[in-house]
């Protein structure tokens, strides 16, 4: 059976916001990434990230800055046995040509295509509306937005276009989300609500 995997964005997800991050010392990990991580690293996701750093297309930093502030959120997340498979960048600014660039699922593709990950298993999670498009637009099983860096705000402004998407406070309460939808999926069943709280069994979508 392929494997499933969690894809999610960076910053505002797994590290704290940064405006145009470049400095490794500035990456500060949120506290509750470490432990949701490992969740469902444990429970057998294979973990991705998928960041759109358009930062270097416009010329505040380069891609060798980019690996220097993945080094070290690879080394603290290690700290916690957590370990990100793969860490695709699109290193493009808007209005550049690209091939990844979110809401582009071709990262996802990618990953699907080179690593054998079932998407239909799979899920993503960000704190932006592109990065939930990414998701859909790549047939993954859900897309969840967590409210932390951008994603309260994202909730407020999107309200009306977000009924697809699974909305969680923080990563892990999407990590807890989304291991009782793969309960709920495994026994056959379609899913939880979007709101759903995990354990609410007597919901489901």
């Amino acid at each position: 059976m392929s494997a499933a995997a969690v894809f999610l964005d960076r910053d505002g997800v797994i590290i704290e916001e940064r405006h145009y991050l470049r400095d490794p010392e500035e990456v500060v990990i949120l506290p509750e990434a470490g432990p949701a991580l490992r969740r469902l690293q444990d429970a057998g996701f294979r973990l991705m990230v998928v960041t759109n750093q358009s930062g270097v297309g416009r010329g505040y930093f380069t891609l060798a800055d980019v690996s220097r502030v993945h080094a070290r959120l690879e080394a603290e997340l290690g700290r916690t046995g957590v370990r990100i498979e793969r860490i695709y960048v699109a290193p493009e600014a808007p209005g550049q040509p690209s091939r990844g660039r979110k809401p582009s699922p071709q990262f996802l593709w990618d990953a699907r295509d080179e690593l054998g990950i079932d998407l239909s298993r799979s899920y993503m999670i960000g704190d932006k509306r592109i990065d939930l498009e990414c998701g859909w637009n790549a047939g993954v099983r859900r897309c969840v937005l967590v409210r932390t860096g951008y994603g309260a705000a994202t909730e407020r402004e999107e309200s009306g276009r977000l009924a697809e998407a699974v909305v969680c406070d923080d990563l892990a309460a999407a990590a807890a989300w989304i291991l009782e939808d793969r309960r709920w999926a495994e026994r056959g069943r379609p899913g939880l609500r979007a709101q759903a709280e995990p354990g609410a069994e007597g919901e489901q979508g």
